[in-house]
């Protein structure tokens, strides 16, 4: 009996044990929901005057560039510079053998002189045929007053008719003569008329070949670097043979292509006579915007920027990336390139340390003083004093409560409790 009782027993002290261990437990704390904030670091917005920057990718050309060939055959007496070498305005570049250019002027002086001396024996000429024409008029009136008298003698059967003939022979050979002579004075003015026009193409061919000769030594123009050499001395070169080339060490330009948006605002800031600069990146090398190129295309107009100041090891060529001034904004604030969402939005700190959206203007980029490049955006909506938030959210929306990293406690407190 007592066995039966057993299990009773057992199951009535887990009841019990149960009830006191439920009515002995500590209370679970009170949990209540709160929200989560998120901490982002801010900018205090201080609209101002900046510059905003716009970066470019251009060629550098050298416009004052000479290529120098060869004025006239022969071959090369001289050439004392060397690919890349800087010469001085003045210093002699290369120079033909004067053995191949005195022959060519020599015969462009003796066809000058021939052609005078040809024209003097026209004029020589011409006065001898006035006076041989005088006396050989003299002869045919002699001939047919001689032709006039034997006619007459032979009507009346004083002379043969063979007599006749033969004076009628004379006077025709003493005709003959006259028209010759008269037809050499008829042409004299065109057979001068012709030697001097040959005189006036020889003296021509002189004068080219004298400053062929005097430009077969060829002298720098300005200082500059030589490039392209081609020939050495001793090499046989033709005429209008490339032999080097040469630049100015002054005066180089880039040639970087501007978007079409920013065309209308750089024209205009060129017609108020402001000066635009451009900055390589260690901003020793230094390019002012000068023109735009006449004609553009789709991807934008080619700017030419000419070199402000020494080349600094630049050559024509290189490709180089710049950052090109543009005219100065006022009312726009530079921020970090995180503070930006999208294309145009930036978020702010409210009153009750949540994010407000704000629409902004991307005006550009803009150059800190330590080099680093910032985004430079204007909006009416950028207070002074308001705080911009530049961390950047994945999650960021309107309403989105944050917290403002490096606020003060009593701040956070305050931000907490609303």
């Amino acid at each position: 009996m007592f066995k039966r009782l057993i299990p009773l027993v057992i199951l009535a002290a887990g009841v019990l044990g149960f009830l006191f261990l439920k009515m002995t437990r500590p209370e679970p704390a009170q949990v209540s929901a709160t929200e989560r904030s998120w901490r982002v670091q801010v900018q205090t917005v201080e609209p101002g005057a900046h510059t905003p920057m716009l970066p470019l990718y251009g060629e550098v050309v050298a416009p004052e560039q000479m290529s120098v060939v060869a004025t006239l055959a022969g071959r090369i007496g001289e050439r004392p510079v060397a690919e890349g070498q800087r010469v001085s305005a003045g210093d002699l570049l290369v120079a033909l053998d004067s053995q191949d250019i005195e022959p060519v002027l020599a015969q462009a002086r003796a066809q000058v002189v021939d052609l005078e001396a040809q024209i003097r024996s026209e004029q020589v000429r011409y006065r001898n045929d006035q006076t041989a024409l005088k006396s050989e008029q003299a002869i045919l009136a002699n001939a047919r007053r001689q032709l006039e008298r034997t006619r007459s003698l032979v009507d009346r059967n004083l002379a043969s008719r063979e007599n006749l003939e033969s004076v009628t022979d004379g006077a025709a050979r003493a005709e003959l003569t006259v028209s010759i002579r008269q037809r050499a004075i008829d042409e004299h003015p065109a057979r001068r008329q012709s030697l001097e026009a040959r005189l006036t193409q020889a003296e021509a061919t002189l004068a080219t070949t004298q400053r062929d000769a005097e430009r077969s030594r060829v002298i720098a123009p300005f200082d500059g670097v030589i490039t392209d050499v081609q020939v050495a001395v001793g090499d046989q070169v033709t005429r209008n043979q490339k032999l080097l080339s040469v630049y100015a060490v002054k005066g180089l330009e880039l040639r970087a292509r501007v978007p079409d948006r920013y065309r209308a605002e750089l024209l205009g800031a060129l017609a108020e006579g402001k000066d635009l600069y451009a900055y390589g990146d260690n901003r020793e090398i230094r390019f002012r915007l000068e023109r735009f190129a006449g004609t553009s295309d789709p991807a934008g107009t080619e700017a030419i920027l000419v070199l402000a100041g020494d080349a600094a090891g630049l050559r024509p060529g290189a490709l180089l990336p710049v950052s090109l001034e543009r005219p100065e904004r006022s009312e726009s604030v530079a921020i970090p390139f995180s503070a930006l969402y999208g294309a145009d939005s930036v978020y702010l700190v409210a009153d009750d340390s949540r994010m407000r959206r704000v629409s902004v203007e991307r005006v550009g980029e803009v150059l800190s003083e330590n080099g680093e490049r910032s985004l430079l955006i204007a909006s009416e909506a950028l207070k002074p004093g308001a705080r911009l938030i530049i961390t950047h959210l994945p999650n960021a929306l309107t309403g989105l409560k944050v917290d403002v990293a490096g606020a003060s406690e009593s701040e956070s407190e305050g931000s907490s409790a609303q």
